[in-house]
């Protein structure tokens, strides 16, 4: 069976034009990433994956509902405020599902960038920079015992590339996050410049 990784769609494949992110595409290589981290079986990852699911599914409700006019995220996010939506639900759903890729990018890229770092350093450090500010201490409290339950770095590698040797997995895994980077910095800088929301 071929790695999850080289079966599904790739942030790297998501088109991006003049007129923005790919709201299909981007939406297809989210599923992916949730499917990656399904591979774990339990819900150590569950802190993440379902904040994730629910924003897919709100991004994906208005796109199968305005497709003519959520060909690319920030067509749909523009429609809203333009249609006077007051309660912009697809509009907050991008802004909660590019917070949670930037946690998933950042604490990823600094997993390959500091090769003696554990994962749930990784993913702490993440939370510190994307999300801490955002929650209350109740939650913030929840997060870093969750945060201690992810799995070993060396087992997250295995189950991810599926056994494939990291000279195959590590260039992949870059160009993937490289490209992921790409889509969250721009969301990013729309949707704060814009005034649509702050990730």
């Amino acid at each position: 069976m071929a790695p999850l990784f080289e079966t599904i769609k790739s942030f790297h494949d998501v088109q991006i034009s003049s007129e923005g992110v790919e709201t299909a595409g981007f939406l297809e290589a989210t599923e992916g990433l949730v499917a990656m981290f399904d591979l774990f079986g339990s819900k150590i990852f569950g802190f993440v994956q379902s904040d994730i699911r629910s924003n897919i599914g709100g991004v994906r409700t208005r796109y199968q509902t305005h497709k003519d006019s959520s060909q690319t995220l920030e067509e749909l996010v523009k429609f809203e405020v333009i249609n006077g939506d007051h309660h912009r639900h697809g509009t907050a759903c991008v802004v909660r599902l590019i917070r949670g890729l930037a946690l998933i990018q950042h604490a990823l890229q600094r997993m390959q960038d500091h090769p003696d770092d554990e994962l749930h350093v990784c993913f702490k450090s993440a939370y510190d920079v994307v999300l801490r500010h955002h929650h209350a201490w109740v939650v913030r409290g929840v997060v870093t015992v969750a945060i201690r339950a992810v799995p070993h770095r060396r087992d997250f590698y295995q189950v991810i590339s599926c056994g494939e040797a990291p000279e195959k997995f590590d260039p992949e895994l870059g160009k993937w996050l490289q490209a992921l980077e790409v889509i969250v910095k721009r969301m990013k800088d729309f949707l704060e410049s814009g005034g649509y929301g702050n990730v």
